[in-house]
């Protein structure tokens, strides 16, 4: 089975159009039982796209790690979050879309044109938008996105697995393995932990 490449005639056509910012969007988080959902917004500039730009489930710890660097050094970007708080108040999509404008807020100069990984797209948008289903495989500044978003991820979740340790999360990054469910039912839940998502509900319930 053939790799899909992620090229970069998305960006090329957004400025046959006529735009002068165009910005990579995507998101991270959205299935893990803890910690909270992180979006990366990132215009590549085409004189200095490093090498080896894939999606980032596609990429080895240490190579997301190396390009992610790469990335921030030659490209601008934006990172947002938004919290476990605001997860379990207005859902996990909205979280990730609140993220997402918060990642496209944070660039150093505002987007013209955003082109954002998915079937759909966040309301209150600063500029125009396309949708690009599977973006991380076909659009290289989404893919940078990615790699972006997940390495910031990663770090916050080991952060955290250090202040509480027992769950995993520098290996599994809160995302639902059986041995985190295990320890979630061992252990308790923790400030983190999601309690709208299912396994961790069920849990609560069980307790009261």
């Amino acid at each position: 089975m053939t790799r899909i490449v992620p090229d970069f005639s998305f960006e090329t056509l957004a400025a046959e159009r006529g735009c002068s910012f165009v910005v990579g969007v995507d998101e991270v988080g959205r299935g893990p039982l803890a910690g909270p959902v992180t979006a990366a917004a990132v215009r590549l500039l085409p004189g200095a796209i490093p090498e080896g730009l894939a999606d980032s489930k596609t990429l080895s710890a240490a190579q997301r790690v190396a390009l992610a660097a790469q990335i921030m050094s030659c490209a601008e970007v934006g990172v947002g979050h938004a919290s476990v708080v605001e997860i379990d108040a207005i859902n996990i999509l909205q979280a990730s879309f609140v993220a997402m404008r918060r990642a496209i807020a944070a660039l150093p100069q505002a987007p013209d044109h955003l082109l954002i990984d998915g079937n759909r797209l966040p309301q209150d948008l600063p500029c125009a938008a396309e949708p690009i289903v599977k973006g991380d495989a076909r659009c290289l500044s989404i893919a940078a996105a990615s790699i972006v978003a997940k390495v910031t991820r990663d770090a916050i979740m080991a952060g955290l697995d250090a202040q509480y340790p027992g769950y995993g999360w520098v290996r599994n990054a809160g995302y639902p393995t059986a041995a985190h469910k295990l320890a979630l039912r061992a252990l308790g839940v923790t400030p983190v932990h999601r309690r709208s998502f299912a396994p961790v509900r069920n849990i609560l319930c069980e307790e009261n």
